[in-house]
């Protein structure tokens, strides 16, 4: 018995759970590193302690550091569990009602250190919600993911329901991005006095909502109906070796990380490079972002219609090769003889092309390898390549964080900003290689019969 068509009421259902963990994910990567490394007039207080360890690495990068190690084991057993699951509601959707609402608590919880001040305290309490935090977003997105080929029934209706989730991806970023918005909302309209707690409230309210659009997918989709039953009754130390023996999802995953890695330095500096380099104020970002994300909306449906013309590869590849130029633009911003503003506004611009490519096709393309994977082997095992593909991610998101915090150590305050400027040039060389990486993807092999 065929699996039914997933109906478009249901794949925005399926797309809002993105929002979701988009929405509490997007406030880690755009305030964490802010928040308790703040440049020295950003009216926080410090909370961990700012002694760098080797010359480079300080206490935050260390914290993050640690957290992709439990990644290294809680991603695969995960994704494993998820493959192997047997329930009357199916393989994913159990998991995603038990990750959901965890996710968001332990993720607000990271911005409430339990000492106003300096303290060790503060170090072993954001290690613990941070730890439980990865855990239970894993819980969610790992299956998450794994529903997209198993939904989509063919390269069409994959590429179709990716370009919805990265719709709701982006969304979620812009929602991310007004949390200073909202902050600042906050403080005068209630009288808070502490720039810290108008932070933490609006950092909760945007957790709250992301609850509610996890939870759509689970109440929903009825996963039975839309998807063609099967398990992959395999060990897990075989399944894992079996996904990185794929050759296929070696170059994607290669040139993933590289990417990641560069995006994740980018997306971390944004308020400096708002309020160091630009001199602008911390509310800007919530009119930058949405503007760069609105703009990359309008490329989409070019997008999809490309990557069915010429395929996804070569439009991948571009991408990246155009955001390698476009973050080395970063080093010098602040320097270029037009407004600060008018920079800010090219730099968002030049952005929201690559951005859109790249926020689509991925996901199809990897939809794409664990389908071809499922044809040629009779094993049904979507959740781990998913769950390889955002362990790398983590990785990648991890390196990222560690290397933008490092380069603060060499400036990251107005008049010495050398830091933060050289994050656009690694960036940019980050991008580069991912396009090398990629150039050796056949897609014409995953294809066939897809």
């Amino acid at each position: 018995m065929h699996p039914e068509r997933l109906p478009l009421s249901k794949q925005i259902a399926y797309a809002l759970g993105q929002l979701g963990w988009s929405m509490i994910i997007n406030v880690i990567t755009l305030q964490l590193l802010y928040f308790y490394i703040p440049p020295a007039d950003a009216g926080i207080p410090i909370f961990i302690t700012q002694v760098t360890f080797l010359l480079i690495l300080n206490t935050l990068t260390l914290i993050a550091a640690s957290g992709r190690l439990l990644d290294a084991i809680t991603d695969p057993w995960i994704a494993h569990l998820s493959d192997r699951w047997k329930s009357p509601r199916g393989r994913r959707i159990p998991f995603l009602r038990f990750g959901a609402v965890p996710t968001a608590i332990f993720g607000c919880l990271m911005f409430f250190p339990i000492v106003p001040g300096e303290s060790g305290w503060n170090i072993i309490w954001l290690l613990a919600m941070q730890s439980l935090f990865y855990v239970c977003l894993t819980t969610y997105v790992t299956p998450y993911f794994a529903l997209l080929p198993e939904l989509g029934h063919n390269a069409t209706e994959k590429l179709n329901l990716s370009t919805w989730i990265s719709a709701t991806y982006a969304l979620g970023i812009i929602v991310a991005a007004q949390v200073p918005v909202i902050a600042g909302v906050l403080e005068t309209a209630l009288s808070i006095g502490s720039r810290v707690a108008s932070l933490q409230y609006a950092i909760a309210i945007v957790a709250g909502i992301s609850v509610i659009f996890m939870l759509i997918p689970t109440f929903f989709i009825d996963e039975n109906r839309y998807t063609q039953p099967g398990t992959a009754d395999i060990p897990l130390r075989e399944a894992v070796l079996r996904t990185f023996k794929n050759e296929h999802f070696r170059y994607y995953v290669l040139a993933d990380f590289s990417y990641f890695t560069g995006l994740t330095i980018i997306m971390t500096g944004l308020l400096y490079y708002i309020t160091v380099l630009l001199g602008l104020a911390e509310d800007m970002m919530g009119i930058l972002v949405p503007m760069m994300l609105l703009v990359s909306f309008a490329f989409y449906p070019i997008v999809n219609i490309l990557a069915k013309k010429v395929g996804k590869k070569v439009l991948v590849t571009g991408s990246f090769a155009a955001m390698s130029g476009i973050f080395l633009m970063i080093f010098f911003l602040g320097r270029m003889p037009v407004s600060t503003l008018v920079q800010g506004y090219m730099l968002v611009g030049l952005f929201a092309l690559p951005i859109a490519f790249l926020a689509i096709l991925p996901n199809a393309i990897l939809a794409d390898i664990a389908d071809h994977d499922a044809r040629e082997t009779g094993i049904k095992q979507e959740g781990m390549f998913f769950a390889a593909r955002t362990l790398m991610q983590k990785f990648g998101q991890t390196f990222g964080v560690l290397i933008f915090a490092a380069l603060t150590s060499l400036g990251k305050d107005p008049g010495n900003d050398f830091g933060i400027r050289l994050s656009g040039v690694i960036g940019c060389i980050l991008c580069f290689a991912a396009a090398m990486y990629f150039r050796r993807y056949r897609e014409e092999e995953v294809l066939i019969d897809g």
